[in-house]
């Protein structure tokens, strides 16, 4: 398999501020591009197939499922080599659907697969799906690449719209310069679950309930529900007739300040999130 011919694309039908966190899961080093009105590109760097791990379809398929899986929009990966080229779209915990066009063009899918995507990805069931039908059709005019091409017009309508140079058929690294040269693009390279949940609470730290998550409001916040929740437990079980309803909301006010001072002191000691940096950075 020649590497630099062989390649994949991701499509996610989110921001690239909401594809950031899952991106890191992949476990590639990958650039992130607006890719049209709420959607998002993901060009991955290749390492996978380029080392002989896996096939490109293989490792496409797997990444949309993993970015796809717990988040309520769906994947689409495109991907491409010498001898063919396809996509598969992912959406929760729903079997991916596929399709496998061969290198001169030649259908190798199953038609069943055009309906479906349509239908979750909410295209129009006549205009729409009649030029997916037309993708699974002979035509010796068009060759893998120009499926990919005509797949990729249908998704316009949707507002898909990818960056100049970030095309189907293109070398990973061409993609990644032509990805990156977009001043609104960000990278992640992600080693698992662990970049993940950081980046997740960087997102969260830097949105409108960071301050009540970490720093001085915070800490103020949990000492106040300690100080609340520690008398009222502490009374409700010393009554005559201890009040479970009270007991349990001195408990919870109590678990609460204890688990934010606790966060406050983690992030602020032994992890740091990583530096934040705006969309465009």
């Amino acid at each position: 398999m020649d590497a630099t011919t062989t390649g994949a694309l991701l499509l996610c039908r989110a921001d690239t501020g909401a594809v950031a966190a899952p991106a890191h899961l992949l476990g590639e080093r990958v650039v992130l591009t607006p890719a049209g009105p709420g959607w998002s590109a993901v060009v991955p760097e290749g390492r996978p197939w380029r080392h002989g791990a896996a096939p490109v379809e293989r490792v496409a398929t797997g990444w949309a499922t993993a970015l796809a899986v717990g988040t309520p929009w769906p994947v689409v990966a495109l991907w491409w080599d010498d001898d063919r080229a396809g996509y598969a779209l992912a959406s929760g915990f729903r079997r991916p659907v596929d399709y496998t066009w061969l290198a001169d063009g030649t259908p190798a899918g199953e038609d069943e697969a055009m309906l479906t995507f349509a239908e979750r990805l909410g295209l129009d069931p006549v205009l729409d799906v009649q030029d997916l039908q037309s993708l699974a059709r002979d035509d010796p005019d068009a060759d893998a690449r120009a499926r990919l091409v005509g797949l990729l017009a249908v998704l316009a309508r949707l507002g898909v719209e990818l960056p100049p140079g970030v095309r189907p058929g293109e070398p990973p690294a061409r993609l990644r310069a032509a990805a990156r040269a977009r001043p609104d693009s960000r990278t992640a390279e992600g080693h698992g679950l662990r970049d993940a949940v950081r980046a997740e609470l960087d997102a969260v730290e830097h949105g409108r309930l960071g301050p009540w998550l970490r720093g001085p409001r915070a800490r103020a916040l949990a000492a106040a529900q300690l100080a609340v929740g520690l008398p009222l437990t502490a009374w409700a079980l010393a009554r005559r007739a201890p009040s479970a309803g009270l007991a349990c909301s001195g408990a919870l006010l109590t678990l609460h300040g204890a688990l934010g001072l606790a966060y406050d002191r983690l992030r602020a000691a032994g992890a740091p999130a990583p530096p934040h940096r705006p969309p465009g950075g």
